[in-house]
C-alpha cells in the first residue's frame, strides 16, 4: 500500500537527515512515524506500507525530492507566513507530487493550511483522501479575541502596523483560514478525529464519513514519572502562550490571588518572550498582545514570577514538565492538546479549561480539575485548591497517567490507523 502523508511541517526525522533545523511542533507526526517504523512499515498481513511524506518548504527549496531509507520526502512551496491566502499554484505542485509517488491513499494531517484544500482539488481520487482533524480554524476564529478588553483588541504596535498583523487582523486571518477549511471539509469523504467536539464540528459542515482515531505522542513522553518530592514547589508550566487563544493573560490575572496564599509561586512558559522590550529592536518587534501581557506583568508586580523559556526540544519540554508542580492549559478553545496528553503521560498534575474536546480526553474530577474558560476567579481558585491539597493532586495525576496510557497507546492507535487505511483503500 502506497500512502502519502501531507503534513504542515518537515518531520524531525527528515530534517535531521538533511541537516536542517528541526521543528518540534506537531509531535504526533513523529509518534505515528516511529510506530510505523517499529512495525517495519508492515501491516498484520505482511503487506508493506510504502510511505511518502510531503510538506511546505521555502520558495528556494520548491520541488525538493529525497529518497531516504524508509520513505520518500517531497517539499513544495507554500507561503506559511500567510496561511490565510489560497494559492492555486499549490494544486499543480501537489498534483505533480501525487503523479510521481502514485499513492493509494493520501492522509492529510490537519486543516489549518491551504494545502489541505489544494489536495482535495489536485488529487483525482477524492474518495482516497483522509483528512485528520487537529485544530479547527473556523471554530478558533469565533473565540480568537479570548475576552481581551476592547482597547486591546483594537491596539496596534509598530510591529503590528508594519506586518499588518494586529490582534484584529489575526482574527480576520483565522476567518479566511476557516473558510478554506470548511470548503476542504465539504469536499472530504473521509475525516479522522478523536473527540466529541471535533466530530460534532465536522458534522456541522460536512457529510464526510467520520473515523475515530486517537493520537500517538512523541516516544520520549512514554517514559518517566513525575515526583512530588523532586518537582519545584508551586511552579506552574504552560507549553505556550503565543497568541490570545492560549489564555496566558488569564493566568497572569489569576496569579496575584494565588500569590497571596503561595508567595513562592512561579510561572514558566515555553516559547518566545512576547514581552521582551529591553533594546530598541525589542521595542520595535513587540506585538500588541505582547504589550498587553507586559502591562499585566507590571501592574501585578509579576516581573520576578514569570519566565519565558524559549523554544524547547522534546527532551527540554519533558524536563520542564517533570520539574513543575502543575501544568495548566488555559486555552479558550482546544481540541485535544498534545501538551496536556504529554503531561498526563508523565503523571504531572494538570488543570485545564473545560472547552472544546478537552473533556473527551481529560475526565473532570478524575484526571484533574477543569475550570470555566476565561474565568479568572475560577482559575485562581482551582490553582489554590490544588496547591493546598497535594494528596488530591497525586491521586488525580496517577489516574490521568493511566488514562493517557490508554488514549495514546501506540500499538492500539497503530492498529486503528491500519484499519482506517484498509477501509478507505
Amino acid at each position: 500500500m502506497r500512502v502519502l502523508w501531507l503534513c504542515n511541517i518537515m518531520l524531525p526525522v527528515i530534517a535531521e537527515r538533511l541537516d536542517k533545523e528541526v521543528n518540534n511542533k506537531e509531535g504526533w507526526l513523529s509518534g505515528t512515524y516511529e510506530r510505523l517504523k517499529k512495525a517495519d512499515f508492515r501491516m498484520d498481513s505482511g503487506e508493506k506500507i510504502e510511505l511518502g511524506i510531503c510538506f511546505p518548504v521555502s520558495k528556494e527549496e520548491d520541488g525538493l525530492e529525497v529518497s531516504l531509507d524508509d520513505l520518500q520526502a517531497f517539499g513544495f512551496y507554500e507561503d506559511t507566513v500567510h496561511p490565510e491566502n489560497y494559492d492555486t499554484e499549490l494544486e499543480k505542485r501537489l498534483f505533480d507530487i501525487t503523479e510521481k509517488f502514485k499513492p493509494d491513499l493520501v492522509h492529510c494531517f490537519g486543516t489549518e493550511y491551504p494545502h489541505t484544500l489544494a489536495i482535495t482539488k489536485a488529487f483525482p481520487y477524492p474518495e482516497k483522501i483522509l483528512i485528520g482533524i487537529q485544530g479547527l480554524c473556523h471554530k478558533c476564529a469565533d473565540e480568537y479575541m479570548a475576552n481581551l478588553p476592547a482597547e486591546v483588541q483594537r491596539s496596534k504596535s509598530f510591529r503590528d502596523l508594519l506586518k499588518q498583523d494586529s490582534i484584529f487582523e489575526q482574527y480576520k486571518k483565522f476567518v479566511k483560514r476557516g473558510a478554506n477549511e470548511i470548503e476542504a471539509l465539504k469536499r472530504a469523504q473521509h475525516v479522522a478525529g478523536r473527540t466529541k467536539w471535533d466530530k460534532q464540528s465536522v458534522k456541522e459542515v460536512s457529510l464526510a464519513r467520520y473515523h475515530f482515531m486517537n493520537e500517538t505522542l512523541r516516544s520520549s513522553f512514554y517514559e518517566g514519572d513525575w515526583d512530588i518530592d523532586t518537582c519545584v514547589p508551586h511552579s506552574i508550566f504552560m507549553s505556550q502562550g503565543d497568541y490570545p487563544l492560549k489564555g496566558l493573560h488569564f493566568v497572569l490575572q489569576a496569579l496575584p490571588k494565588v500569590l497571596e496564599k503561595f508567595p513562592d509561586t512561579k510561572l514558566y512558559i515555553a516559547g518566545n518572550n512576547l514581552t521582551k522590550s529591553e533594546s530598541l529592536k525589542d521595542k520595535i518587534k513587540i506585538s500588541g498582545y505582547g504589550k498587553y501581557l507586559k502591562k499585566l506583568i507590571c501592574e501585578n508586580n509579576l516581573q520576578d514570577k514569570v519566565q519565558f523559556l524559549g523554544r524547547l526540544s522534546a527532551e527540554e519540554m519533558k524536563d520542564r514538565f517533570l520539574k513543575s508542580n502543575l501544568y495548566i492549559c488555559a486555552s479558550v478553545l482546544e481540541n485535544s492538546p498534545n501538551s496536556l496528553g504529554e503531561a498526563m503521560l508523565l503523571g504531572v498534575p494538570s488543570l485545564a479549561s473545560e472547552t472544546g474536546g478537552i473533556p473527551s480526553v481529560f475526565e473532570k474530577e478524575q484526571d484533574g480539575l477543569l475550570f470555566e474558560p476565561a474565568n479568572v476567579e475560577d482559575l485562581a481558585d482551582k490553582i489554590v485548591y490544588l496547591f493546598s491539597n497535594p494528596e488530591k493532586m497525586l491521586g488525580y495525576a496517577k489516574r490521568a497517567k493511566e488514562h493517557a496510557k490508554a488514549t495514546h497507546n501506540p500499538d492500539e492507535n497503530y492498529q486503528r490507523l491500519l484499519e482506517i487505511y484498509r477501509e478507505i483503500v
